[in-house]
């Protein structure tokens, strides 16, 4: 079975292996094993942390295999985005060019650099084993950090933002990048999108433009590709949607990537949830949940599994399930629906 925990130093192998070899390029996971081994660190002591307003704080969260042991992804969640340094995108204003003697009247788009979206907290550094892509685990893995937000509500802000992939073609070149930054950085999209660090170095308010850039100007690619994401980055997309994300008007600094942003009190994790005690029984034939419990000392499991619609039906979890997730018959546990009710239906009947 599939289940998500908090990350811990006896798994650096197998992160370092991914961080070697994801792509897109994982900020959340330095290549560095001793820059690495300072971050999961910083993870495990923020798990275990006793926080009343989010900081520092960094979650990284990893995907284990039950049967084998073997680690099938990673995902992570910073408390703040740029607590040392700001948090940088563009912002997608809407300006209006008119004369009145001219009869004109224009809307124009013009991208404007901000930190706006510094000191919120931020879904990132998703990854999952290109053998599971496309399957329930992506969704596992993903939305389980909104599991445990929903659960640890002091340690984030009401708001929560994730920055998505932006287009690139099969050689790796983002049009946008093209048509902007490499005018100011003179170098490959690649190079800079590893210094980048997660757009939270000095260096991008250096160099980048402090005038907006009107999209009109920029070449027709480039303006294709203005907040839509890569085709590998689309399920990641629908994943976010499902949690009740949206689009805002920022677009990332590099490639124009999508900014989705969502309200924590309106996410599926907290407007659906139902908490139900734990049976021990085989598990039941139902509508698949994610099932999330919260453990002492920083300890966090979620899985999915399928339950009978209703609360008081309870939580008949397999033994494989309860394992997974730590308890025992009569213990709580947080449950969401995978899908929106009108979801499930639809896909009933497709059958």
């Amino acid at each position: 079975m599939l289940f998500v925990r908090p990350g811990r130093l006896a798994d650096l192998d197998a992160l370092e292996h991914m961080a070697r070899t994801a792509q897109p390029v994982l900020h959340s996971l330095p290549h560095d094993r001793r820059a690495l081994e300072a971050r999961v660190a910083l993870s495990e002591d923020s798990f275990r942390a006793d926080v009343d307003f989010p900081g520092e704080e960094f979650y990284l969260f990893v995907l284990e295999d039950s049967e084998s042991g073997k680690l099938m992804g990673t995902a992570s969640i910073v408390a703040a985005a740029g607590y040392s340094d700001p948090f940088y995108a563009f912002r997608n204003d809407a300006l209006i060019h008119a004369s009145r003697e001219l009869h004109v009247n224009r809307k124009i788009h013009a991208l404007t650099m901000s930190h706006e979206l510094t000191g919120k907290s931020r879904l990132a550094g998703f990854y999952i084993d290109p053998s599971l892509r496309g399957e329930p685990a992506a969704h596992l893995m993903s939305r389980a950090r909104m599991m445990y937000i929903a659960a640890n509500r002091k340690r984030f802000t009401p708001e929560v933002f994730s920055l998505l992939l932006g287009v690139t073609d099969e050689n790796g070149v983002s049009p946008f990048w093209e048509a902007v930054g490499r005018k100011f950085f003179g170098r490959n999209f690649a190079d800079i999108e590893i210094e980048s660090g997660g757009r939270s170095r000095t260096f991008i308010a250096e160099v980048m433009p402090t005038y907006p850039v009107y999209v009109p100007l920029l070449p027709e690619a480039a303006q294709r590709v203005l907040g839509e994401p890569d085709s590998k980055a689309l399920l990641a997309y629908e994943i976010h949607l499902e949690e009740g994300f949206e689009t805002d008007r920022f677009v990332d600094i590099f490639d124009a990537g999508p900014v989705l942003t969502a309200q924590v009190d309106r996410s599926a994790c907290v407007t659906r949830n139902e908490t139900r005690l734990v049976r021990e029984s085989a598990a039941a034939h139902g509508s698949t949940y994610l099932i999330a419990h919260n453990g002492a000392a920083g300890e966090f499991r979620c899985v999915l599994g399928e339950l009978v619609a209703g609360k008081d039906a309870g939580a008949s979890l397999s033994h494989a399930a309860r394992a997974a997730l730590g308890v025992e018959e009569g213990d709580a546990v947080r449950c969401v629906p995978l899908h929106a009710p009108h979801q499930d239906e639809q896909s009933g009947d497709a059958q």
